[in-house]
């Protein structure tokens, strides 16, 4: 079992289309894409086509190649929804969303250690950013 997290806390799933990978992901595929924190960056372009939700997996928490692939995927103008999966840990919330996540997933076990509450504590992301104090 899996716990999203958003803004607004704990969820669950509603992504009912399952993942594939790009090996397995055929023409009018209606599964999500499921990306591995190791994807060449230059082939994003032509596997976002068409896709309504991509996951990229997180092996480790101390694996930062997945935020890089969601900025990517941004700025190449995915504008589907886009999930963490794996080993994020709620210090990290702002930085996912930062990069372009609209979602996290966790597992059980992850939101019994770290409740909605660390989550939620992290939520108003855009505040803190130090971005935004640059520019005032």
């Amino acid at each position: 079992m899996t716990v999203i997290v958003t803004d607004t806390g704990f969820s669950h799933d509603d992504w009912d289309n399952g993942f594939a990978t790009p090996d397995e992901r055929a023409a009018n595929d209606t599964r999500g894409l499921h990306l591995t924190s190791d994807t060449d960056p230059a082939a994003l372009a032509h596997l976002i086509v068409g896709v309504d939700m991509i996951r990229i997996d997180f092996p480790s928490f101390a694996d930062g190649r997945g935020f890089s692939l969601a900025r990517q995927l941004r700025l190449l103008g995915y504008k589907g929804r886009l999930r963490a999966h794996g080993h994020v840990i709620s210090d990290q919330y702002a930085m996912a969303r930062r990069s372009g996540f609209d979602e996290v997933e966790i597992s059980e076990d992850l939101s019994l250690r770290q409740p909605e509450a660390d989550w939620l504590s992290r939520a108003d992301w855009q505040a803190y950013d130090y971005r935004s104090r640059l520019t005032g």
